[in-house]
């Protein structure tokens, strides 16, 4: 299970960097110490960092990529490595979302009563 708490940490810790790179400190910490309720064994807030997570791989790094591109685009640069990054990314992003049902149910199991 330590692998699965490595990737929700590392894709929480991406899209805290990607945030810090604007200068917007307070959700750069919000994403840095969201992994943090990991230690909090309640299936509800595991589902939050899971929905969390999806909804960051939607909104940020989607939109995200489509910016960059556009302007890669409109600049007559090469895009599609920086396609291939931003996609990578956020498969990563939606791959920690899974890893988070794995917690659910390895935590379901182990104390099946709550």
């Amino acid at each position: 299970m330590w692998w699965r708490v490595t990737i929700i940490t590392l894709a929480y810790l991406l899209l805290g960097a990607h945030f810090m790179r604007y200068g917007q400190v307070v959700l750069c910490a919000a994403y840095a110490c969201a992994p943090l309720l990991l230690f909090f064994k309640h299936p509800v807030i595991t589902k939050l960092l899971q929905i969390v997570l999806v909804i960051s791989a939607v909104l940020v790094w989607g939109m995200s990529s489509y910016n960059y591109i556009q302007m890669r685009i409109t600049l007559g640069e090469p895009w599609y490595r920086l396609g291939a990054i931003m996609s990578a990314v956020t498969l990563f992003t939606l791959a920690a979302a899974l890893c988070c049902n794995g917690i659910i149910t390895k935590r379901a199991k182990a104390n099946p009563y709550g």
